[in-house]
């Protein structure tokens, strides 16, 4: 184990990444599960260099999981120098979360937690740690609840840090996705009560991957039963309506199967679809 050389940061925030510290002396060995998210990848960061290679990143590959975010995951690891394994699981063979009801992200992170146990077999470690830090209790997020069920700890959390604390120390660290939108697995742009499938969830990945070509860098796009619902961020509603983009928008999301293509005047929005 040894003592992480701080950058230059302020006084609250540097109380905080000591505490992180102390926290990942005090496990000695952690598995993170890691999404490619600024949050895990803070924690993967602050895990490797406090506890070198007995700091190991898990990824869950599904349908569920955007390509681009697998490949980030993989960059990440490889920029941090962290081991890097992959577990295979598919959601869709679980009854309960197709249904899509409000209990989705207990059974996502359930059957998550789950695909540990054998990594823990073979690695020896029994600590799973995630990137929940003090902003996510505040939403509806039952996959905390089914973090807490499995006994996975959240090192952000017991240090404190919100999710500006973590994009300041990130960006000091110089990880290069310390300014990374938000991210969420593709079920979540399933609204609640309509059942995901395969289709759906491949549809919303390539609408989403036409509007960030188009330029937006913050989108979701929700899958009302072949209705596209486009959400950007506030600051770009304005370039949606330029004509030459929108008309490009609506015929590729139509050419990828949707009947109707919106924009969500409200802007996005965090849980949208829900």
């Amino acid at each position: 184990m040894k003592t992480v050389t701080l950058p230059t940061i302020m006084p609250e925030l540097k109380q905080k990444a000591e505490k992180l510290q102390s926290v990942f002396r005090d496990l000695g060995t952690v598995l993170v599960a890691f999404s490619g998210g600024i949050d895990s990848t803070l924690v993967l960061k602050m895990a490797r260099e406090t506890l070198g290679d007995q700091a190991i990143a898990v990824v869950a590959v599904s349908p569920t999981f955007p390509l681009e975010e697998l490949e980030d995951v993989q960059r990440l690891s490889q920029e941090i120098g962290a081991r890097l394994i992959t577990a295979q699981t598919n959601q869709l063979e679980i009854a309960d979360f197709v249904l899509n009801d409000a209990s989705r992200c207990y059974h996502c992170k359930t059957d998550l937690y789950e695909l540990f146990q054998p990594i823990k077999r073979e690695t020896g470690i029994d600590t799973v740690v995630d990137g929940t830090n003090m902003d996510d209790l505040g939403d509806d997020r039952p996959g905390i609840q089914a973090a807490r069920d499995h006994g996975v700890r959240s090192p952000l959390v017991e240090a404190g840090f919100t999710k500006a604390d973590v994009r300041q120390l990130a960006q000091h660290f110089g990880l290069s996705n310390w300014n990374k939108p938000a991210a969420a697995c593709l079920s979540s742009r399933i609204p609640r009560g309509l059942m995901i499938t395969e289709t759906n969830l491949r549809r919303v990945e390539k609408a989403e991957a036409i509007l960030k070509q188009e330029g937006f860098r913050h989108v979701r796009v929700r899958d009302h039963e072949g209705i596209a619902r486009i959400e950007v961020d506030h600051q770009e509603i304005d370039r949606f309506f330029e004509t030459d983009r929108r008309q490009r928008i609506s015929q590729s999301l139509k050419g990828l199967g949707f009947r109707w293509v919106t924009l969500d005047l409200e802007g996005y929005q965090v849980g949208g679809g829900n």
